[in-house]
């Protein structure tokens, strides 16, 4: 399950080591042009073209991980977390809406992604609140060992996409997940039909105002490096 910004998370720091290894393999899996950042720091960040990037490795037990970026929207990261549960990392580039779900004409998104066939993750959207009450987490793809928080709800198709949603509650806020029905590395998704639907067809909230949107890769294990890739991806609001 993924949280606030993560960096505003209170959680076990990564031991020097492990970064150290990480500045070593992982710049040197990153792609062949040079890239305009790179960080293998635990909460490295940047802005660039009016998005955020995070490496963002907030989980107990994490290895080390490198990100790197051409642009705001093409990015990545190289990780090599332990075969172990929980989530270790999610690695990720935010776009800040802060309009409310009815004031909203649009809000859309694309992607295109390249992931590994090994570790266990899930490439996905988080999606807040201002007030980080409600997170809604659009899974597009996930492999191994890794399932989202709460109890089923059925199936809907919404958005350009069929889901099989699950609601749930981690002690600090209400958390909505949609996995797709079937994996997909790259796309477009109306995400306002689905803020939409929780609002006004189930009413498992109001009329919130959306803050982040946030799209990266949920981590689990990546044992011995694995990258992860946003060739493109976008997140436009009407």
């Amino acid at each position: 399950m993924a949280s606030r910004t993560r960096a505003t998370r209170t959680l076990t720091a990564l031991l020097a080591p492990a970064l150290a290894l990480g500045v070593t393999v992982g710049l040197a899996a990153a792609p062949a042009q040079a890239a305009v950042w790179h960080s293998c720091d635990q909460w490295g960040n940047t802005s660039l073209n009016g998005y955020t990037l995070y490496n963002n490795i907030w989980g107990s037990g994490a290895g080390s991980q490198c990100a790197w970026a051409n642009s705001g929207t093409n990015w990545g990261v190289w990780a090599d977390h332990p075969g172990t549960g929980g989530i270790k990392s999610y690695p990720n580039a935010k776009e800040v809406i802060n309009k409310s779900i009815t004031s909203l004409g649009s809000l859309n998104s694309s992607y295109n992604v390249t992931v590994p066939s090994s570790g266990a993750y899930n490439t996905s959207y988080d999606i807040w609140d201002t007030d980080y009450d409600y997170e809604i987490m659009l899974w597009v793809n996930h492999h191994g060992a890794v399932g989202p928080l709460g109890s089923p709800q059925g199936t809907v198709t919404l958005g350009g996409h069929t889901w099989n949603v699950y609601k749930g509650d981690n002690g600090a806020n209400e958390v909505f997940s949609f996995l797709r029905t079937s994996d997909s590395n790259a796309g477009s998704v109306q995400i306002l039909p689905i803020l939409k639907w929780i609002k006004d067809t189930k009413g498992w909230m109001g009329n919130e105002t959306i803050g982040d949107v946030q799209f990266g890769f949920e981590i689990t294990s990546s044992a011995g490096g694995l990258d992860f890739r946003t060739n493109s991806m976008s997140v436009s609001a009407g």
